[in-house]
């Protein structure tokens, strides 16, 4: 469970005590965060006031505890109900302190803290001087939806993105304290403003490819599963998402043949553990022309900027008309000069390099900008795209990389009087249902890296299909994806989501959230990677990368192929959640 935190300080000669709100009979300063039958996660945290030069205090329980873990210092069991902690950590005025333990006893016995000493004084009777400090709680209620909340979730997933953002935040940014504004200076070394937009994952490079397969399919879902957006509630928030990155694809376009496709080099980057609000590394700015083009990322972010057009069309039409312009010019710019994008961004090559080619984008871009502009033009390029890429065969999965599937499902709606839309989107789900492989759980499993983002992705091209496809699928179609957000979301025994539902991740392989503040100690000895407890900060909604082939999964911060996240594991996985909030 989770309690509204109210934090405070102690005033004294290096003395603090941070302390919240609980449950009743127990300490009124102190919050209890997660909680199971044997354990639980308290959290003390406050601004300082005066220097700090380590921390020294005794935690007292009302009954047994068996042993308490604290990850950024000493434990001292004095007796079973008495335990100190320290930390050698320097604490500015005006920094922000966070200890975090987790509590160990016998099941049922349950034990309050009932004192909080702090160099001898007590912290739990409001006799100190104290201070409050907004904290970050999840603004995501439960709406008590069934065996999963749906509604929930999708609040949840779209506030992960909140998480992502760069540059400069906005007064309603939700994901507070702990993010700030950050890469203040991207694109400085070129002389254009390329602040904005999303950091990638758990690392705070700016990948434009996977960004802006992340805003199309964000779009999506927002345009073909409305209904469940609205009734969700999560539709404005949902625009906003969608925005942070168009915005930030607008400034990226620097003149008719020219994009910004990068800002920061992923092995400096990688060498970092720490916050974005941190950095210090060069972070150089890469863009495609027409000397080094790149068809990938020009066609992929005309789709984005043509899909956000139609969700801003009714809401912001100069907006929508401005963002078309450029849809079209950069598909042109990418189609007339082809060229693989990572020839060009050769960064890109070690991290987002498009495997299965640029085919399946001039595709899928032509598909977006017909559907957003009617201009038959765009069918006539996107079947010369799928007649010179043969791009009927070898669908196996639908991702940032490959689109084939996306667009099967996409041209059967736009273009439905061209049957080879149709009839490859049911061979593709055919497949997916008879053919590909499956966890022993009943996970499809169509890679290793990010299974459940896969799995997510499918099963929203099942839900699209179950909805606007053959009817006599339809059932069928719904029942294969509930299966799979079912297993995501907690049939196998636990979430893959993180703050939601029966025992999820709470180590996310993330940078930012892995960092207490003050961030001093994340930057030493790397402890914000390498200790064992959970991340301090809670990222809600995060999808993490999934379970093996046999369902084996550990919720370990290191391993990224498993526990990372990224702004294209929820994208899909967003519109699924709409889609079965309607169908609910």
């Amino acid at each position: 469970m989770i309690r509204v935190l109210v934090q405070t300080i102690l005033l004294g000669v290096a003395s603090l005590a941070l302390l919240q709100t609980g449950v009743a009979a127990q300490c009124d300063t102190l919050v209890i965060m997660t909680e199971t039958q044997n354990q639980y996660d308290g959290n003390i945290t406050s601004e300082t006031l005066i220097p700090i030069n380590g921390l020294d205090f005794v935690i007292t329980f009302d009954s047994p505890v068996n042993s308490l873990s604290y990850w950024e210092g000493g434990v001292e069991k004095i007796d079973d109900t008495h335990f100190r902690i320290t930390n050698q950590n320097f604490y500015e005025t005006g920094s922000y302190v966070s200890v975090h333990f987790q509590a160990h006893y016998d099941e049922g016995t349950r034990p309050n803290v009932v004192s909080v000493s702090l160099n001898g004084q007590e912290a739990c009777d409001g006799s100190l001087q104290w201070t409050t400090v907004t904290p970050f709680t999840n603004p995501c209620a439960a709406t008590g939806m069934g065996k999963y909340d749906y509604s929930q979730v999708l609040c949840m997933s779209i506030l992960f993105y909140e998480a992502q953002r760069s540059g400069h935040l906005p007064e309603d940014q939700r994901v507070t304290p702990w993010r700030w504004d950050s890469a203040l200076d991207d694109g400085s070394d070129v002389g254009h403003d390329l602040t904005g937009g999303y950091y990638d994952a758990g690392d705070h490079v700016k990948f434009g490819f996977p960004m802006a397969y992340t805003a199309t399919v964000l779009a999506w879902g927002l345009i073909d599963f409305a209904e469940g957006y609205e009734k969700a509630g999560q539709t404005e928030y949902g625009r906003a998402a969608v925005k942070w990155a168009t915005d930030y694809f607008l400034k990226a376009h620097t003149a008719e043949y020219e994009l910004y496709g990068q800002v920061g080099s992923g092995d400096i980057d990688h060498r970092f553990w720490g916050r974005p609000e941190d950095m210090h590394m060069e972070r150089p700015s890469m863009k495609i022309d027409r000397s080094a083009p790149g068809t990938e990322l020009a066609c992929e972010t005309a789709a984005a900027l043509a899909a956000a057009s139609i969700v801003f069309k009714d809401v912001d039409s100069a907006y929508a008309a401005e963002m078309l312009d450029v849809a079209k010019e950069l598909y042109a710019f990418g189609d007339e000069y082809r060229l693989a994008y990572h020839e060009s961004i050769t960064d890109a090559g070690n991290f987002y390099r498009s495997w299965s080619g640029y085919g399946d984008e001039l595709l899928w871009g032509a598909l977006w900008l017909y559907r957003a502009t009617e201009d038959a033009t765009y069918l006539t390029k996107a079947q010369a795209a799928w007649d010179e890429f043969t791009l009927d065969e070898g669908a196996l999965q639908f991702s940032w990389d490959d689109k084939k599937a996306g667009a099967y499902a996409l041209g059967s709606l736009v273009d439905p009087s061209n049957t080879i839309y149709e009839e490859a989107l049911k061979a593709f789900l055919s497949y997916l249902k008879t053919e590909a492989q499956y966890t022993p759980g009943g996970l499809v499993y169509l890679d290793a890296w990010g299974s459940n983002r896969h799995a997510a992705n499918v099963a929203f091209l099942s839900l699209f299909a179950a909805k606007y496809g053959d009817p006599a699928d339809a059932a069928a179609n719904t029942e294969w994806a509930t299966g799979q957000l079912g297993y995501i979301l907690g049939d196998f025994g636990h979430s893959f989501v993180v703050g939601y539902g029966v025992d999820p991740p709470t180590r996310p392989h993330h940078r930012s959230s892995s960092c207490p503040i003050p961030p001093q100690s994340c930057l030493k000895d790397n402890w914000g990677q390498n200790q064992p407890g959970p991340n301090p900060h809670t990222l809600y909604g995060a999808l993490v990368g999934g379970p093996d082939g046999n369902d084996g999964y550990t919720d370990v911060r290191t391993d990224y192929q498993h526990n990372e996240v990224a702004c294209d594991y929820n994208a899909a996985f967003s519109g699924a959640l709409a889609a079965m909030v309607e169908v609910s």
